[in-house]
């Protein structure tokens, strides 16, 4: 469906620039774009390279491990249905902690199994489970101390200080993340609430 919007306004705006006879700004504006997204994907790599690289000997010297389990009694409290030595325990940990220093991409497989490890546990149904919208909603609104990828498009682009943000990302998503979990408790309390589970 997201493939057919996007050929419909693509195909939308050609015709808009066809009849107002403005395909020479359009054809500018292809060929720019290409540039950019070949100039901005480069730069993403490069930072997430490093990210990655870091990552890598951060889990060699068994830091993640570490934060692993200082992360563990919170996740436990977070999803209480979850069995404390099922494997979608270890994937939600290490995607939260992957989502904290800001690597979005790499954290993107390691959600996927956890997706999957508590679809397993909810026993394949089509409905999704307590912790499956619990995990949701943390992973979209995730803490972020680092946020790799956007000082990626801000050395990008130039900024003169491309690390400034990270401050404002840090509050920013820490509240969204406080957010998420109050939201999803109230709405887990107003369902049970009805007898409804």
């Amino acid at each position: 469906m997201v493939n057919l919007i996007w050929a419909a306004m693509a195909l939308i705006g050609i015709v808009f620039a066809a009849i107002n006879g403005t395909m020479e700004e359009v054809n500018e504006a292809v060929f720019k774009s290409a540039k950019e997204a070949v100039t901005i994907s480069i730069g993403m790599i490069s930072i997430l390279v490093f990210w990655l690289g870091l990552m890598k000997i951060a889990e060699d010297a068994g830091l993640l491990a570490k934060l692993a389990r200082l992360f563990t009694p919170f996740v436990r409290r977070l999803f209480p249905e979850v069995p404390k030595d099922h494997p979608a325990l270890g994937y939600i940990v290490s995607n939260m902690v992957a989502n904290m220093f800001g690597l979005g991409n790499a954290a993107t497989p390691l959600g996927i199994k956890a997706m999957e490890e508590l679809k397993k546990l909810n026993g394949e149904r089509e409905t999704a489970s307590r912790s499956m919208v619990t995990f949701l909603a943390m992973n979209t609104s995730g803490i972020t101390l680092i946020p790799a990828t956007v000082i990626s498009i801000r050395m990008t682009y130039g900024s003169a200080s491309p690390g400034e943000i990270i401050g404002t990302t840090f509050i920013a998503s820490s509240l969204a993340t406080i957010g998420a979990i109050f939201i999803d408790r109230y709405y887990y309390w107003k369902r049970t609430r009805g007898g409804k589970r």
